[in-house]
């Protein structure tokens, strides 16, 4: 199974990039198959103008139906996310995340505008026909710190509750499915002997 982490950030280093490595990192020690898309590298006017035929666009959007989960990460402005996601989501057919669980994730300047992950990007998502959306990841500046090395850290407490995701991604969705060798077999109540 493969996990699609989707970076919906304009820029190149960023909070919600930080949150994206974080969950990265977690379910590569978990041994899940991690690919990234970064749609700030998508044409710019291919995006605005929704050129479906452009080939940046074509293989973004193939990559997101192949992909069995997805990590939507993008800061919040204005109250919403961003908007390079919004163009993005809006290129993608009506059920492209039909089938699929997804993981938002959001980072924003203070906890005002935590509610965008509720009230923003989840219709958009259930909109989109995914079949399961966990609770969302919502960092604040104070959360997702710069080092003097120009790189961002992620609290502990925010660690934790990617800790709590990525086990609910590991244990509810990616977990491999059990053979027919495996699976439970009926025995019938004659058969069934008690000890007390």
């Amino acid at each position: 199974m493969t996990v699609l982490l989707v970076a919906g950030s304009p820029s190149e280093k960023s909070r919600s990039a930080a949150l994206l490595d974080a969950v990265q990192q977690r379910l590569h020690q978990r041994g899940a198959h991690v690919e990234r898309l970064q749609i700030r590298d998508l044409s710019p006017q291919a995006l605005i103008l929704a050129d479906f035929g452009n080939r940046s666009i074509s293989h973004a959007i193939g990559r997101v139906a192949a992909a069995d989960v997805l990590v939507v990460a993008t800061p919040v402005y204005k109250a919403a996310y961003s908007g390079v996601l919004k163009v993005f989501l809006d290129l993608l057919p009506q059920t492209a995340l039909e089938g699929k669980t997804v993981l938002p994730l959001a980072t924003g300047g203070s906890p005002h505008h935590m509610l965008a992950l509720d009230y923003a990007l989840r219709p958009v998502l259930q909109s989109l026909g995914a079949k399961q959306i966990l609770p969302g990841i919502y960092a604040t500046d104070s959360q997702v710190t710069l080092t003097p090395e120009g790189t961002y850290q992620v609290s502990d407490e925010i660690g934790v509750r990617l800790d709590a995701a990525v086990n609910t991604l590991i244990t509810e969705t990616l977990r491999p499915v059990l053979t027919p060798a495996h699976q439970l077999t009926s025995v019938p109540f004659s058969q069934v002997r008690c000890s007390v």
